[in-house]
């Protein structure tokens, strides 16, 4: 559709004032407040902001959503033409997957851990009938592949947990745009998903837009929206602060908040920078103020002719080659950034490396000793040495302990019950928190605070290395720079050293001292960050660099 049409058709919702708060003790808490736009067909919409901003309520207000607690009010809202204000539930229910498909942010708690991929993405064809019953596999099929699903016909009958965090956000993705819905509200749909593959679903998205579908991006990653959105909102406790024209908004900001937002993106142009503020950081150049104590002679981790296979389901009982022949060192103090695409075998290599997982061939050796073939018991005096931060905390900790029982796992039992509190209460206040957080339990902190619990469990070890499997993939811009800083800070303080795996290029180039390109298993590029993200040599880092979304934010 063309821009005049656009301005011209009636709106797909249009907001007008919206105001929603939550039911608690002692009166209603205000989260939206006055929040005004509209979506017309053909038209990308983009909500950016921090954690606690308002966007997914916001969202979530246009199909029905919000728990019982919410209380909603506008001016006007109004969903295909009619006034939402006084809808049912069943009206709510007719809307969602035909009218409005939703991707949510969190793939594995979205998706049914008891259904296949292809109940999932055929929910919305089978309630709205839309193809007959022996047809609806096939249109299935055709959707996780407009989605760039590896191998739809093995995955359509695979479990979440059978899926990689890139292949379940596919899977969810594909399960909004099954019913082929006039307007899509995604909140947070290229979270987790590497460089190559978040182009697609953008460009996916963009292609659904041209074709008259409405988009509300609901999204953390300025990159992202730049590439898509024509409008967007900057939304701050709540409030819009700013919006207008994207181009406008991210290259000429006028709100503060903006600002602030633009300028904590790591890049190569950060690197040596403290995301939140000017002193530098252990992200600084070795030999710069601010540089990781690090010595290229003392290897504390070696990896050598790693192998990883996996039996695949089916008959034949074919094997899929996770890691093939892979080698590496990890030196005292630096940061080793591994890339690559969902699929590439960089979590299989921390696996391997935290000793989770045997290789079939090759080892890991620990300050020139052995450590991979070692059984549990004989590197059980080793194991503080290397600390883990998992990709979601959330789903790392036991939801029914408190912060202080979580820390309380990485503490030797010889301390007594006031030495553990001590340590517990050091190791939360070395990552930014309080004693306060001791007695809360992970679901009520934010997302940016379950990683900085995890950060803390990892240092109360005391590690010399710490392994972090996409830490920061679903942080939003603010909290990520936080964090990022935290890490620099305890690396340049500690010494830690750091086997990063990431699919944001832009965090490893920020971060990272050396970078391994990973793809099908294998290394196809290694070298010092600059050279290797600056001037690659192989044809893939070429390809992961191209895909990079926001090329244009990049270079203003």
């Amino acid at each position: 559709m063309t821009a005049s049409d656009t301005a011209s058709a009636r709106p797909l919702v249009e907001v007008d004032a919206l105001r929603v708060g939550f039911r608690a003790r002692g009166g209603t808490v205000p989260a939206v407040h006055g929040v005004s736009f509209a979506v017309h067909p053909g038209e990308c919409v983009a909500i950016v902001g921090a954690s606690g901003s308002g966007k997914s309520v916001t969202a979530r207000s246009l199909v029905g959503l919000n728990p019982r607690e919410a209380v909603i009010r506008a001016d006007a809202l109004r969903v295909d033409g009619r006034d939402a204000t006084r809808f049912s539930q069943r009206d709510w229910r007719a809307l969602r997957g035909r009218f409005a498909g939703l991707v949510l942010q969190d793939a594995l708690v979205s998706l049914d851990p008891l259904r296949t991929v292809g109940q999932e993405v055929g929910e919305a064809i089978r309630h709205h009938r839309l193809v007959p019953r022996a047809r609806a596999r096939e249109r299935v099929l055709d959707t996780l592949r407009a989605v760039g699903m590896p191998e739809p016909e093995r995955r359509i009958d695979a479990h979440p947990h059978e899926l990689s965090g890139g292949l379940r956000q596919r899977a969810l993705i594909a399960s909004a745009i099954a019913a082929e819905p006039r307007l899509i509200i995604a909140d947070e749909p290229t979270t987790a998903l590497d460089v190559t593959v978040q182009r697609q679903i953008v460009e996916l998205l963009a292609a659904r837009v041209a074709d008259g579908t409405g988009l509300l991006l609901i999204s953390h990653d300025l990159a992202v929206v730049a590439d898509i959105a024509d409008r967007v909102l900057v939304m701050e406790r709540g409030r819009v602060v700013e919006d207008g024209p994207v181009r406008e908004v991210l290259r000429r900001p006028r709100a503060p908040y903006t600002r602030q937002l633009l300028a904590a993106i790591p890049s190569a142009a950060s690197r040596g920078a403290r995301l939140t503020g000017d002193r530098p950081t252990a992200t600084a150049t070795p030999g710069e103020p601010g540089s990781p104590r690090r010595s290229d002679d003392e290897v504390v981790l070696e990896a050598s002719r790693l192998t990883k296979t996996y039996a695949l389901r089916g008959p034949g009982q074919e094997r899929f080659t996770a890691l093939d022949d892979v080698s590496f060192r990890l030196h005292r103090g630096e940061a080793l950034g591994i890339v690559g695409e969902s699929g590439s075998g960089k979590t299989t290599c921390a696996d391997i490396v935290l000793a989770l997982t045997r290789p079939d061939s090759g080892e890991v050796r620990l300050h020139g000793h052995p450590w991979s073939v070692l059984t549990e018991r004989e590197r059980r005096a080793s194991r503080r040495l290397v600390q883990y931060v998992p990709q979601d905390p959330l789903s790392s900790f036991d939801p029914r302990w408190t912060v202080g029982q979580v820390l309380a796992e990485n503490i030797p039992r010889q301390d007594s019950r006031a030495q553990r509190r001590d340590l517990a209460v050091a190791a939360l206040e070395r990552v930014g928190l309080t004693a306060g957080h001791l007695t809360r339990r992970p679901r009520s902190l934010s997302g940016g605070q379950r990683q900085r619990v995890a950060i803390a469990r990892a240092l109360i070890a005391e590690p010399e290395i710490i392994v972090c499997d996409e830490p920061l993939s679903a942080l939003d811009v603010l909290i990520q720079a936080q964090v990022l800083d935290l890490i620099g800070d305890l690396r340049a303080e500690l010494g830690t050293s750091l086997l990063f795996i990431s699919h944001d290029l832009g965090v490893v180039h920020h971060l990272a001292d050396r970078v391994l390109v990973f793809k099908e298993g294998r290394v196809v590029e290694r070298g010092d960050v600059d050279e290797v993200l600056k001037a690659p040599r192989h044809a893939y880092t070429r390809e992961l660099l191209a895909s990079l979304p926001g090329q244009a934010l990049r270079t203003t």
